[in-house]
Formats: C-alpha cells, sequence, structure tokens
C-alpha cells in the first residue's frame, strides 16, 4: 500500500510539472507576467522583507507583479516559453539585466543581476580564490615536478584576470587596509596583480614531456569547484554558479521541492526551492528554518582536498560503506565517496537546544568574497584566527595586538587592537546588524565581526542560524582557575612557549584525514576524453550560462581520462610541522602525487613517478632534494575541547615527522612485491607464470608519513609549496619535544634486582598510582634540593 501511494504521489508530482501551458493569453501575461506559467513559485526572499518590497516594486515597473524580471531578466508579456526567455525589459537595461538569466547568480554576468543591488561583489568574487583557485592550482603543478609558479613570474588561475583598480583593498576598515599594505609589501608573491588561464596541452607535448600530463589532471579533474562552473552533476555536488553557489540551497539527491510547475520533481540538479538564503532575518528554506547557508552546501566544493568541509562534521571517507541499511545495503556515495563518521568539531556540535555553528559565524565577507586583490594562496585571503574570539590565557581578544596568531615571521605591536564601534559598511547594508553591547570584536587583521561582541568580559557569537553562543575566553578561565583539567593548565599556562609557539589546533585539531599517497594515472589511448571544466567555464553564452551548466551536459571535452586511487588512511595523531605563518600546525597529506601516464598508442611513458622539489632544498638550505609529495599546512576544522594528549606529541615519533613508529614500515615502496612462490634465499620467482603484486615506486625509501629522516635529520618530502616558512619542525625543536623511551629513565633498573627490589613493592601499579608515585618522586627531589642549599 506505501509503495502505490509513492508511486502515484510521483505520478501526479510529473503530471502536474507536464500541465504547463505551451502558450498563454496576452490577458494573462498582462495581468501575472511571468507567473502566468509559474505559479505557485515561492518568493526569492520573504514577503515581508526590504529586498522582496524591492524587488516586486521594480517588476512593477517592468510589467512584471512578482519581480522575477529584475533578477532573471526575459519578457513578462510574452506568450510562449521562447518568447518569455528571450531579451528584458526596457526598464531595466540600463541597470539590470541585458538577456534572460535562468541563473542570475552566474558569475559571468552577476554584474547586471545581484549587482545592481550588490555592487562591487561580483568584482571581489571574480578575484576571489573561490573563482580563480590559484592556491590548488600551483599546489598540484608543483607536486608533478613544476619548478614554483606563484612567485610573479607564471601565475595561473581558472582563467585570465586582472586586478585593475590597484592592491588597496576595496572592502575593510583603515586598520585592515595598512595590515595588507605591509602583507602585501613582506610576500608580493602571494598577492599577484595579474594571473594567466592555465594553459591547455596537447599529447604531442605530453608525449615529449610526461609531467604535463597534471595539466590534463587539473583540468578534468581538479577545477570542477570554482564558482564560474556549476560543477559534478553528483550526489551532494549538486549547486549554482557564482553567488548562486552558496546563497540557493541544493539537496544532497538534486531534486525541487518547490511549487513552480514548470519544474521536474523527479529530475535531478534542481534547488530545493526558489529561495535566497544568507541571514538569521530571512531564514532558510521553508518557513520557520534556521537561518544561514548550510555547511552541506560548503561541502559541495569543500570535501576534497584538504577536506575541510566534511571533517567539519566528523565525516571522513574511507572504502568500506558499512554498515548495512535495513535494505542490505552500503550507504549511498556522498561526492562519489564513502564515509566513517569519526568526530566532529566542536563548533558544528554546538549546544543541547541550540545546535551548532555555521562556516559563516566564523568566516567573514572577505574570506569569501574576497577583498578585490588577487590571492595566491588561502593564507592570503583568510583573515581570522582562534585568538580573536578566545584570546590567549593572559589577553582577552580586544588587548591582543593585529597580527596575533599569523605573524608571519614579524615581531608584532604590543598596541591592543580594541573594539569596533560600527560594523563593516557592507555588514550593516546586507547582513544582521547586531547590537554593538560593549564593541564588536576584530578579526586578526583589524575588520569588525559584526557578529560577535563584547558583553563585559564574556564574547557573545550571534550565529546565523538565530542561536547565540557564549565563547569560553582563555584569560576568563585563567583568572578563575576553572581550567578543566590539570593537562590543560599545563599545557595553556605552565608551558608558555604552546601559546606563544603553537597553531591552538595544534593540540585541539582532534584529528585529521590523511590520505597517504595520490596514485594518478591519466590515460590518452583509444581516444578517451573527460569534461575540461576550465574550457567549458570559457565558454559563456548570452544566457550567462557555460558549457556545462545544462542538466545532463557534460561540457566541452578534451583528450585524457583520470583514474586515482590511494595507498592507505589514517586519522589519528596527525604529524606536526611549521606552516606559512611561522606557527606548529598539523600537517596532513596535500597532493602526494606519484603518477602514470598512457600515450595515444597505449604505451606507458612514465610509471610511478614522484617529482623532487629542488626549490624546497634551496629554501631549506640543504643538499638533499626532498620529494615533492607534499605534507600540507592546515587547520583541519576538528577541534575538540578535550585536546591532543601530551604523550601524543612528546612520544610519538610520527608527530614529530618521523614516521608512524619511527618509519619502521613500509620500507619497500621501491622494489616489486611478489608474493607467488619464491627462493628462500635469493628471493627470485620459481613459477614462470608470475605476476608482480605491488609494483615498486622506485623513488619512494620511506613511508609516505615521514617527513624528515630520523638519521639525517634532512626534510625528504615537501611541507607546503606557498610560504617560505612552511616545513617540518626544526631540529633543536624536536629534540626539545621528544620525551620518546621515557619510561626506561626508572624502568631500566629492573635489571638490576638489587636496586630495584630496595625502591619497589610487590605488586603493580594502575596508571594513577603511576603517575602519582612520579609525582611523589618529583616533590622528593625538590625536598631533598632544598636541603642541599
Amino acid at each position: 500500500m506505501k509503495q502505490r501511494l509513492l508511486v502515484g504521489l510521483s505520478m501526479l508530482m510529473v503530471l502536474a510539472w507536464a500541465q504547463v501551458p505551451d502558450k498563454v493569453s496576452p490577458e494573462l501575461a498582462a495581468e501575472k507576467g511571468c507567473l502566468s506559467c509559474h505559479e505557485g513559485i515561492e518568493d526569492i526572499m520573504p514577503a515581508d522583507s526590504g529586498m522582496m518590497m524591492q524587488i516586486k516594486a521594480f517588476g512593477a515597473q517592468a510589467g512584471d507583479p512578482a519581480g522575477c524580471v529584475v533578477c532573471h531578466g526575459g519578457n513578462p508579456r510574452g506568450l510562449t516559453k521562447e518568447e518569455a526567455h528571450s531579451g528584458a525589459p526596457d526598464a531595466l537595461k540600463n541597470r539590470g539585466p541585458q538577456e534572460f538569466y535562468p541563473d542570475p547568480g552566474s558569475i559571468w554576468i552577476a554584474n547586471r543581476t545581484c549587482g545592481q543591488c550588490h555592487p562591487g561583489y561580483d568584482y571581489r568574487l571574480n578575484l576571489s580564490l573561490m573563482q580563480t583557485e590559484a592556491g590548488k592550482i600551483q599546489g598540484n603543478l608543483h607536486t608533478f615536478g613544476f619548478p614554483e609558479t606563484w612567485d610573479g613570474k607564471t601565475p595561473y588561475g581558472n582563467y585570465d584576470v586582472k586586478d585593475t583598480d590597484g592592491q588597496v583593498p576595496q572592502v575593510g576598515t583603515d586598520a585592515y587596509k595598512k595590515y595588507m599594505a605591509e602583507l602585501i609589501k613582506l610576500y608580493p608573491q602571494a598577492f599577484p596583480t595579474e594571473l594567466k588561464q592555465l594553459p591547455e596541452v596537447t599529447t604531442e607535448q605530453v608525449q615529449k614531456d610526461p609531467k604535463l600530463a597534471a595539466i590534463t589532471y587539473q583540468r578534468h579533474d581538479c577545477q570542477r569547484c570554482h564558482v564560474g562552473v556549476n560543477g559534478r552533476e553528483k550526489r551532494g555536488d549538486y549547486r549554482g554558479m557564482g553567488c548562486s553557489s552558496c546563497h540557493i540551497i541544493y539537496g544532497d539527491e538534486g531534486f525541487y521541492e518547490g511549487n513552480d510547475p514548470t519544474i521536474n520533481k523527479q529530475e535531478r540538479g534542481h534547488p530545493i526551492a526558489h529561495r535566497i538564503v544568507a541571514t538569521r532575518e530571512i531564514g532558510g528554506v521553508h518557513p520557520g528554518d534556521s537561518g544561514g547557508i548550510p555547511i552541506a552546501t560548503c561541502n559541495s566544493c569543500h570535501n576534497r582536498g584538504k577536506r575541510i568541509g566534511v571533517t567539519f562534521q566528523g565525516l571522513m571517507e574511507f572504502p568500506y560503506g558499512t554498515p548495512y541499511d535495513a535494505k542490505g545495503k552500503k550507504q549511498p556515495k556522498l561526492h562519489t565517496k564513502k564515509y566513517l563518521f569519526i568526530a566532529d568539531d566542536v563548533h558544528h556540535r554546538g549546544e543541547p537546544g541550540k545546535g551548532g555553528m555555521l562556516c559563516q559565524d566564523c568566516h567573514t565577507t572577505i574570506d569569501m568574497h574576497g577583498d578585490g586583490n588577487i590571492f595566491a594562496t588561502t593564507l592570503a585571503q583568510v583573515e581570522i584566527e582562534c585568538e580573536d574570539c578566545h584570546g590567549t590565557p593572559d589577553k582577552y581578544p580586544w588587548e591582543l595586538p593585529l597580527g596575533q596568531g599569523e605573524e608571519f615571521g614579524r615581531k608584532l605591536s604590543d598596541k591592543p587592537r580594541g573594539l569596533a564601534d560600527q560594523p563593516l559598511p557592507e555588514t550593516a547594508a546586507f547582513g544582521t546588524v547586531y547590537p554593538k553591547e560593549d564593541g564588536y570584536l576584530l578579526t586578526a587583521r583589524g575588520n569588525p565581526f559584526g557578529n560577535v561582541v563584547k558583553r563585559g568580559n564574556k564574547v557573545i557569537v550571534h550565529s546565523a542560524t538565530g542561536s547565540d553562543f557564549e565563547a569560553p575566553v582563555l584569560k576568563a578561565i585563567n583568572e578563575s582557575d576553572t581550567w578543566s583539567s590539570d593537562e590543560a593548565k599545563v599545557a595553556m599556562v605552565s608551558v608558555a612557549k604552546h601559546t606563544k609557539n603553537l597553531e591552538c589546533y595544534a593540540c585541539h585539531a582532534s584529528w585529521v584525514p590523511q590520505c597517504y599517497g595520490c596514485h594518478v594515472k591519466v590515460d590518452y589511448s583509444g581516444g578517451v576524453t573527460g569534461t575540461d571544466w576550465l574550457k567549458s567555464g570559457s565558454a559563456v553564452d548570452k544566457h550567462g550560462m557555460t558549457a556545462e551548466s545544462a542538466i545532463g551536459s557534460s561540457g566541452i571535452k578534451s583528450p585524457g581520462k583520470i583514474s586515482e586511487s590511494r595507498s592507505y588512511l589514517r586519522w589519528e595523531d596527525p604529524v606536526l610541522g611549521i606552516n606559512g605563518e611561522g606557527r606548529v600546525t598539523p600537517l596532513m597529506p596535500g597532493c602526494q602525487v606519484v603518477y602514470t601516464v598512457i600515450d595515444t598508442e597505449g604505451n606507458t611513458i612514465a610509471h610511478n613517478v614522484i617529482a623532487r622539489s629542488p626549490d624546497e632544498a634551496a629554501q631549506l638550505g640543504q643538499d638533499l632534494i626532498p620529494l615533492a609529495i607534499d605534507m600540507a599546512p592546515a587547520q583541519p576544522h576538528s577541534a575538540l575541547p578535550q585536546a591532543r594528549s601530551c604523550e601524543s606529541c612528546h612520544d610519538n615519533p610520527k608527530t614529530l615527522g618521523y614516521g608512524i613508529d619511527g618509519g619502521i614500515y613500509q620500507a619497500h615502496y621501491a622494489e616489486d612485491i611478489i608474493a607467488d612462490i619464491t627462493d628462500a634465499r635469493t628471493g627470485k620467482p620459481l613459477a614462470k607464470n608470475y605476476q608482480i603484486q605491488i609494483p615498486a615506486i622506485p623513488d619512494l625509501t620511506f613511508d609516505w608519513s615521514q617527513i624528515v629522516d630520523p638519521k639525517t635529520g634532512k626534510q625528504v618530502a615537501t611541507v607546503g609549496t606557498h610560504w617560505p616558512l612552511s616545513r617540518s619542525l626544526p631540529q633543536e625543536m624536536r629534540d626539545n619535544m621528544d620525551r620518546s623511551g621515557l619510561c626506561m629513565g626508572c624502568h631500566k633498573e629492573m635489571t638490576d634486582e638489587k636496586v630495584w627490589s630496595a625502591i619497589s613493592t610487590p605488586g603493580t601499579l594502575n596508571n594513577a598510582e603511576h603517575l602519582d608515585l612520579m609525582h611523589k618522586m618529583l616533590l622528593k627531589y625538590y625536598e631533598d634540593s632544598k636541603k642541599g642549599q
């Protein structure tokens, strides 16, 4: 009965979609405009909002009382679909749409649509990393063996773009603009004034230089997440373009669930409803829903690379897909992967009755839209640090100097950053304006958080969801001595070097997705092709749509087929290193590429190749040239209140960079592994018919998790490819941290029965008793030292 009911409902939805008239009467078109066909579609904003009222007022002037043409253009008096979806009312052409735009958020025409009311956003977004992906391009090329391509000589982006108005940010406070001027002067390579489109490559060029297959790999696989295209039509990846990438919501399944009779509710690839989301007041997709942009929307892109979006939700890709569901099936693929739940970030977890926070609650308009400059890396664009809200044990956030947490090797001023009396003009104009109370907190670069305020010595975070949170403030905790544990107090207060030298998430990132080894095969044989996302994004029609925008389209193809796999997965005890800001940070496998290339004739012209990084060796001042398999500094977005244990860093060779258990495993990558019958003395296969079980990777003589040779202390793999300060932990720091083998400080005397019987008693101690005994020994040593004085 239930199944028949579902089938019946499905048929009704299809029939409702199919009953759209081919032609409407002139009288109906004059009365209702676009609603002649789209009767029932949701208002793009709440009906009582100022924005919706303005849209309808402008629409009425253009002959469309619903206001659709204000954003979409088109002819509201058209009697057929073809007539209605062409041109634009003359009343709008001087400032708005020139044509019919199916997706008004498209970056390619946003200056005529969203830009009518939100001027400048389209320009800033076009130069931001969400469009250029400059850092991703450079990092990937580097791991294939290209020299640094972001140093101002040959910087690449998804498209040709120039910073036409100079490098003074278009938005931000005077303090922010001054801060950025200093940073640009210090690291000009991180702020190029022009990008060239990542070039195409021919099969003939690849034949001569196989590493050029990196360009095919990028254009086919890596560059689909920028806002200039719609991206891949897979579960979890459906989204719009440009502004619509974030502000128009798609469910993971890609089905429309609204009331527009013209949209096929059985076809994937549609937004869940015709509704903009952004702020607390606007609300969500449905009446009564919490406001803001859902995290899953961000994850339509942020599920690869550093995987910060799915990590924030607590998800890590895993191949198994268990447990089975009620029908005995494995989990459905999400972003083409299956997942294991590890632990979600404390900010995602939130509080009972309030829920969690959204990405936009921390990340600012500049983090997401840019400031009008071109950025070569994430660190160049993102302006926030943990200390901006939580402070340090000896300073409240407003007592900290600008730049706290992102020193970039600089000595900071002692001047407190203070508070702001007003949010940014962009926030005041388009966002929620919260009461300032004692003042708005500032980012590390001097811009006000419009949603974070001081209340006495408390920090209140107003979430776009509608919930308000009190952020833990470290100085308040320290002054009241309300630390959660002795370990916390020791780590945060007693060992002052921790807060001075470490990123907060060096300890609080409880886990990090570690996808070791990125095995890439680029195959040009048999005329195979794949979607070229940059070619497709460059082919823009007058409606603002790209070659891959239409549902079911695969865009413009170019030669080559990409296959990817990995060596192994881990999540626990991430390696530590130094990031571009000069602080200790978790590392995660970045582009750890080992590539194989098959030419047009089916010949293998590169087999399991790992490039090397001469520029990394020069930067480190060492003779050993590291492999270009990157262990990338990252903010994993996996913070928990319970930080890493002391032992996980100080008694763990993996954390120091020496590899899992000191690199004793997987030491034979450079050899072919044969599992068949072999001569026990020589290892020679005894069977004439045998296969190599695990092919060799000739240059990989150590485990993927290792970045430092424990014998020589030299760095053997790349750590970051963008900033000169990024590297493995320095030798002195590793030596100071390393407390492995500490147990033997006492227990080596167990071999001397006379000594051990004098200092021990029969039986065993549990962990608490053991710690108590060691503490007593320390106090006894202290008392004896005083007597000795």
